[in-house]
């Protein structure tokens, strides 16, 4: 079915370039103004018809190399009655302005109730043909018909275009030559850059992250003392307030109603090298007109192509209609030639946030790669691979300089470098997906904009504090996020930065609780938040009903019930050790250690109190163990898939943020253990938009959010 379903797909143009329409002059006449200023095309039975040929960006000296020509449209089958479409037939093929062809009758049948927008490309045309008889048509509005269509003829309705200087840029916009300094970026009105009315911030005051804690009992004895005793710190930031059309198939309005969320910077860095030809390349320009087609207009977007050197190919624009438009058309000026060279590509990336006039609240780049790069990164015997030389300086997420910019990086196919991608998130401050299948890349770029779409809080800091007075903390278990220890180890701060909508995040720390037989009641802990609300720009700070107290009864009162809670997070942190260390193995060649280490924490896992009580999250723990000892079976598994696999892993369980994994097609796993509802949105908006219908039941997919282990049930 899988075959099939690909076959499917070459045939109805899935896997061509993305194209949009180009923008036409209101003088021209209505002969010329179609499909890039030639005759608009009505095939005859003998099969002869225009070609469209975009406006070409002038080559640069940066080595990419742009397509002299737009691909032309596949004239194999009609996407719209899926019947072949071949010369001598009997029917007109009519080719529209994104130069997808289709039978006459069969578009202008579609276009005759409104519909505007391309069935295969989902470009929004400016003129759309539709049936009239002919001897009812002024003869300049007539084209050329073949004698078996001559009582029908196309007639060419125009649309509305876009207005003033913008239009116009969108046929000169790629003749400029890249700037020295990316201070071009298109000004944000300060009104609009959030859309988020008045009326809606008051409401929201409420709305603030939710902090719950949990000690790992209930009690100790006043005549005892525990060493390593586990609080965990639970928080869960705020809706967004957002609402999404998922699963409408109206291309007429915004993809999203966005009334309550932060807008957004987005760069994204795409391989195009040499072994990004093909399908590989196809799939990406589609998953890219997805990003684009659901950025807002106060979100702005720039495209960095990268192969043996890297190039600016669009500058930072807003998501307007004009602003789309010219960004599908710059992706789809994409091809693909040279070598990999990912330095070059972060490099001009960060040049476009650095050199920025205007700022949006939240700043993203999304990174894209199949390959090694060998341009940049050194490797010296006995002292290691040099990752950092990959990333700029600037965007360190520890550097001090204040610029945020973390660095979503996807790894594609099984040729990628898994070590360098992973590296250059973490180094970021970024998550690392690995794109095993490559029909899932739309959906893990929906993902991942699902998240950054949703941001509701900025520069979330959680202190730690101890109240007893004998307390000292003895370790805070929060992955990759920073962490310090001050006071004589009584007070402790993460830096935990932004949360999506709904997002959640679990610290454990412990405590050694001292002998008290004053009280019957111990204080040990107070926790307090401060963050900034990236709508109102405003400091929030949060510390009601956050004190962590626990009994101290004379004698003990038996055996306690472990917090569940407690137990659970204990095991994904037990899990991601596991997993870390059995990578360390697999790197030395030993396998079969790697493989026993992975072994032994599933059996411990089984054996805890979140097994025994049937926890959803132990048992996709458990899930993953297994699946990552399956690829590392032998060294040429491992390479092609485990290394990947396990670091993508390591990268959502260090955040706590969802990354996509392999091909996403095992409903136990865990490899959306913490998905948003934005996020769960977007993916269902990517898997709908086939055509308006569902997608295939063999299609690899990123799960919907109801196999997930449940975390919002947390009483």
């Amino acid at each position: 079915m899988g075959s099939k379903w690909t076959k499917l797909k070459l045939a109805l143009g899935l896997d061509s370039c993305v194209h949009i329409p180009r923008s036409f002059d209101n003088s021209s006449s209505a002969a010329t103004r179609f499909s890039g200023g030639v005759s608009p095309t009505v095939v005859s039975p003998a099969g002869d018809s225009s070609s469209y040929r975009p406006s070409t960006p002038t080559p640069s000296s940066s080595g990419l190399r742009l397509p002299k020509s737009g691909p032309k449209s596949p004239k194999g089958t009609c996407a719209i009655c899926l019947y072949t479409m071949k010369p001598g037939q009997g029917h007109a093929i009519f080719t529209a302005e994104c130069s997808h062809s289709f039978h006459f009758h069969c578009i202008t049948s579609n276009v005759k109730h409104g519909n505007q927008i391309c069935p295969v490309c989902r470009a929004k045309w400016k003129e759309v043909p539709f049936q009239s008889p002919a001897s009812n048509m002024p003869y300049d509005r007539l084209n050329q018909v073949s004698p078996r269509e001559e009582g029908w003829a196309t007639v060419l309705r125009r649309l509305p275009s876009p207005q003033g200087d913008a239009a116009r840029q969108i046929s000169s916009l790629y003749h400029v030559t890249e700037p020295a300094i990316f201070d071009d970026d298109e000004a944000l009105d300060q009104q609009t850059s959030v859309t988020h009315p008045k009326n809606e911030i008051d409401n929201d005051v409420i709305n603030t992250v939710e902090i719950k804690t949990y000690p790992e009992v209930s009690s100790v004895p006043k005549s005892a003392s525990r060493d390593a005793f586990a609080v965990l710190i639970h928080l869960k930031a705020p809706h967004s307030g957002r609402k999404q059309n998922i699963g409408e198939n109206n291309t007429e309005s915004p993809p999203l109603v966005e009334n309550s969320r932060a807008s957004v910077d987005l760069v994204t860095v795409l391989d195009v090298s040499g072994s990004m030809a093909g399908t590989k390349l196809a799939l990406l320009k589609r998953a890219m007109g997805f990003v684009i087609q659901n950025l807002g207009p106060s979100d702005r977007l720039s495209v960095i192509a990268f192969s043996s050197t890297a190039r600016r190919i669009f500058p930072l624009r807003k998501m307007t209609d004009t602003g789309r438009q010219q960004a599908l058309q710059a992706v789809n000026s994409l091809v693909s030639n040279g070598g990999t060279n990912i330095a070059e590509g972060l490099r001009k990336g960060t040049k476009v946030f650095s050199d920025r006039r205007w700022k949006n609240s939240v700043s993203s780049i999304i990174l894209l790669s199949d390959g090694q790069d060998t341009y940049t990164v050194n490797s010296r015997p006995n002292v290691g691979t040099d990752y950092l030389s990959l990333v700029p300086n600037s965007i360190h997420r520890n550097n001090g300089t204040g610029m945020q910019i973390p660095v979503h990086a996807f790894g594609f196919g099984s040729d990628h470098d898994a070590t360098s991608m992973h590296s250059i998130s973490e180094i970021s401050g970024g998550t690392f997906s690995f794109i095993e299948a490559e029909d899932v890349i739309q959906d893990a770029f929906a993902q991942c904009i699902g998240g950054l779409l949703s941001v509701v809080v900025q520069e979330l800091q959680v202190q730690v504090r101890c109240v007893h007075p004998q307390l000292q903390l003895s370790s805070v278990k929060a992955g990759s996020y920073q962490t310090s220890l001050m006071g004589n180890a009584r007070l402790a701060t993460i830096s935990v930065g932004d949360l999506y909508a709904e997002e959640e995040r679990d610290f454990l720390v412990t405590v050694n609780v001292p002998v008290d037989q004053s009280s019957d009641e111990t204080s040990l802990l107070t926790v307090r938040c401060l963050y900034r609300d990236p709508i109102t720009k405003e400091m929030v700070a949060l510390e009601e009903n956050s004190e962590v107290k626990i009994l101290r009864p004379d004698v003990g009162g038996g055996e306690l019930v472990v917090s569940i809670e407690v137990d659970r997070q204990r095991n994904r942190l037990r899990a991601a050790e596991a997993m870390a260390e059995a990578r360390v193995a697999a790197e030395q060649g030993d396998l079969s250690t790697a493989v026993s280490v992975l072994d032994s924490c599933h059996k411990a896992l089984s054996e805890t109190v979140s097994a025994h009580a049937g926890d959803r999250l132990c048992v996709a723990l458990s899930a993953e163990l297994k699946e990552m000892q399956e690829r590392m079976a032998n060294q040429r598994v491992y390479e092609q898939s485990g290394r990947a696999y396990v670091l993508s892993g390591l990268s959502s369980h260090s955040w706590q943020r969802a990354t996509a994994r392999g091909d996403s097609t095992d409903s136990t796993s865990l490899v959306q253990a913490y998905q948003t509802p934005s996020m769960v949105d977007m993916v269902t908006r990517s898997q709908t938009m086939v055509f308006g219908a569902p997608v295939p039941q063999n299609k690899r997919v990123l799960r919907p959010a109801k196999s997930f282990p449940d975390r919002q049930r947390r009483q």
